[in-house]
């Protein structure tokens, strides 16, 4: 059993961990509008300026593999149905290029607005770390989790958590900071062209 954090504590991830497993999940209340939650992870690599320097920094469900393969989502969970992690981004430490400073961890609801759905519709949001013993293993030894304990009544977007450099080192900071806007607010905020 891994730690368990609060939004705001950081952490140093181990040194010895290569391969990291990024596990979210989620359950939706009851609600009557109709459609299907299809929430949306994606990763945004960031050089020292907080924005992506490329247009592969950005991975999500159009683009599961970063730049080297060094961060991989490993696809659309349209319905977050089941236990578990609903979606699941890979980390390989070795191959982040120097550059990339920071990687921030998100999800985001799909047609949100049309959909007239929002993160207080949302509960047992999680995101966990877990070490890889190898390029196979899809699981993970769990190092830690931060379940999102806070009410995000009108958000569409959350950006859960940073995995960053910290001299050479890499560590984990609970973030849970909740936007309006969606993806597209994420992508204008990180610097992707949308």
């Amino acid at each position: 059993m891994g730690i368990n954090l609060s939004k705001g504590q950081r952490v140093s991830l181990e040194k010895s961990m290569t391969l990291a497993l990024v596990g979210l999940g989620w359950d939706t209340n009851q609600y009557d509008g109709g459609h299907d939650f299809d929430l949306d992870a994606a990763a945004f690599l960031l050089g020292e300026n907080g924005k992506v320097l490329k247009d592969e920094d950005f991975v999500f469900y159009n683009n599961l593999d970063g730049r080297n393969g060094a961060v991989v989502h490993t696809g659309d969970n349209l319905t977050g149905e089941g236990d578990g992690d609903d979606e699941v981004i890979l980390i390989d430490f070795t191959k982040i290029p120097d550059e990339i400073k920071k990687i921030a961890i998100t999800v985001t609801i799909h047609q949100a607005v049309e959909r007239g759905q929002n993160f207080g519709q949302v509960s047992n949001a999680y995101v966990r770390v877990a070490r890889r013993a190898s390029e196979s293993d899809m699981v993970g030894t769990e190092e830690l989790k931060y379940d999102l304990m806070e009410e995000f009544s009108i958000e569409t977007a959350i950006v859960v958590c940073e995995i960053y450099r910290h001299g050479n080192d890499w560590k984990f900071n609970a973030v849970g900071s909740g936007y309006q806007g969606g993806l597209e607010a994420l992508c204008k905020s990180f610097g992707v062209n949308v």
